[in-house]
């Protein structure tokens, strides 16, 4: 699997770059923005590791560019744990938040699921469209869209989107949802569900109107069409 690791610790790139290789990765490097050479390089990639505090553009940044030209899965790998700077980076477009220190071996773990995720994801459907309530789900196109109109909804609030969907009327707890959005039965956070949910929210509710995704109190969250 081709790695791209965009990290400026050089201790940090030397200690994944040799345990990952060992793993079987391929890693390529990066020590700041690669400036003209980033396409090049995400499109080489299976999947991105990418730190937040990057001289010049941060990861934030970096990461909004990349979604704008590739669905590669992105993974946050930081030392910032708060709220605040969870939300951020998924609200850029990442895929997972990853705390250091990590072992290798749980990176490589969390890697793979959302390489699987994306794979999963891009299995033709039976049917193109779908309605959920007064949203249209696009699965060929990966999209959902309300009049016609993408809501530009980041990977992981589509695949929310679609677990909803795929479970109809039924409430789904914090768990299911790492397994059926993140592809991950017990190393992910269960604030990334919570933070997820929020972002999600804002975008397929409407203003005037009660929320469609119900918080069912000490189970989950269920949608409401």
């Amino acid at each position: 699997m081709n790695l791209l690791l965009i990290e400026d610790d050089p201790s940090i790139v030397a200690a994944l770059e040799l345990s990952l290789t060992r793993l079987g990765y391929a890693v390529t490097t990066a020590d700041r923005d690669p400036g003209a050479d980033l396409p090049t390089l995400v499109h080489a990639a299976d999947a991105v590791v990418l730190d937040i505090g990057l001289p010049g553009e941060d990861g934030f940044g970096l990461c909004r560019r990349i979604r704008t030209f590739s669905a590669v899965p992105i993974l946050m790998l930081t030392a910032r744990g708060d709220d605040i700077d969870m939300v951020a980076g998924l609200e850029s477009g990442a895929d997972d938040y990853v705390l250091k220190p990590v072992s290798p071996r749980v990176l490589d773990a969390r890697i793979k699921a959302n390489v699987r995720r994306v794979e999963t994801t891009v299995e033709p459907a039976a049917s193109s469209t779908e309605t959920l309530g007064d949203l249209v789900l696009d699965r060929d196109a990966a999209d959902v869209l309300r009049d016609g109109v993408s809501l530009g909804l980041s990977p992981t609030e589509k695949r929310l989107v679609f677990a909803f969907a795929d479970h109809r009327g039924q409430v789904l707890s914090r768990d299911q949802l790492l397994r059926l959005a993140w592809d991950q039965d017990f190393l992910g956070d269960s604030r990334l569900v919570d933070n997820a949910i929020q972002r999600l929210r804002s975008k397929v509710d409407s203003t005037d109107g009660p929320s469609h995704i119900e918080t069912v109190r000490g189970f989950g969250y269920r949608f409401v069409p």
